[in-house]
């Protein structure tokens, strides 16, 4: 059976899938992101692990950051990958390689393979919203990734949301939907009500032991999560949302409520469920991508005039790249 490779590479991990026709993973291979030691070890980590794999064909690539699709050069990231903005990761991984890449936003990917082959199997115009320490999304439209003008389509992290007025996104501005719905938000707002400085995943553990205020904390940042889910329905009419993260899954029973209150008639048939891949979401999707999508040349080892082809960086300072685990 012909298996096509796809690349997760994370802040914190690299995960390398082989991926058959049908969406089904058939081996996989992981290694921790050299993060600290610059974007080269993290190509090296993701190009040790493909040739481990094998497959065939072109590679499918999920990362962190703001991608251009159409070269597969990051154009901006956080500090979670230290020096990655203006890192050329489709040329310089199918040099190491030596096969064609095909790279994208992560939390795109994900969307994708959760619309192939997880929770929004079948559809073909899905939203993923994923709920980690930070908020991303993906919009798939006619089964393939919308990536907007520049790459950035589903950034809902900068959304204005009146429950975080006092929050801080990690743009550096208040009062947008990341402030208040995320693993940092959560653990912003329960440290303003108690004092305590614990994180969003504590948040959602103290919340399960019976604490009132984490209680709190946690409806309010679902209520501000499925208020906006059902106005993103209102605009881009999917046929699925599918809510992805570990903090989006600590939030799902509140986003659920919030969202079927606010939700519009005519798009009750518009079901929120939980992401169904986990972390393989990202290789699937990326594998995915490989297989219906025309992947980078090979490139050539200097431009012209024997100077690298490495661009420069672009940056998007409002913009916060999340992984969907």
């Amino acid at each position: 059976m012909n298996a096509t490779l796809g690349i997760d590479i994370g802040g914190t991990k690299t995960l390398a899938a082989l991926v058959g026709p049908d969406g089904a993973m058939l081996d996989q291979a992981r290694a921790d992101t050299p993060a600290a030691q610059g974007p080269d070890a993290v190509l090296r980590t993701a190009a040790d692990l493909a040739r481990r794999l094998g497959g065939t064909g072109p590679v499918g690539v999920g990362a962190a950051g703001v991608i251009d699709p159409a070269t597969g050069v990051v154009r901006y990231a956080t500090d979670s990958l230290p020096g990655w903005a203006g890192t050329p990761v489709a040329e310089a991984l199918a040099q190491r390689i030596g096969r064609p890449v095909v790279v994208d936003n992560d939390v795109n990917a994900a969307a994708l393979g959760e619309s192939w082959a997880g929770a929004a199997r079948g559809h073909a115009h899905v939203l993923l919203v994923a709920v980690g320490t930070g908020l991303g999304g993906g919009l798939v439209r006619d089964g393939a990734v919308d990536h907007g003008a520049r790459g950035g389509a589903g950034e809902m992290a900068h959304l204005p949301a009146p429950d975080a007025d006092e929050l801080t996104c990690g743009c550096g501005r208040t009062g947008h939907l990341e402030g208040v719905a995320s693993g940092t938000g959560l653990a912003c707002a329960y440290r303003l009500r108690t004092g305590a400085d614990v994180t969003g995943r504590e948040v959602a553990a103290r919340c399960a032991a019976g604490d009132a205020a984490a209680a709190e904390v946690l409806a309010t940042a679902g209520h501000a999560l499925g208020r906006t889910l059902a106005g993103l329905v209102a605009l881009l009419d999917p046929q699925t949302v599918v809510l992805a993260g570990g903090a989006g899954e600590a939030l799902l029973p509140h986003t659920r409520s919030a969202y079927a209150a606010e939700r519009l008639p005519v798009h009750a048939d518009v079901r929120l469920v939980p992401a169904a891949l986990g972390v393989a979401a990202v290789a699937v999707g990326a594998a995915r991508a490989a297989m219906t999508r025309r992947a980078t040349r090979l490139p050539t080892d200097s431009g012209p005039t024997g100077t690298s082809s490495r661009p420069s960086s672009v940056t998007f300072p409002h913009t916060t790249e999340t992984e969907p685990q």
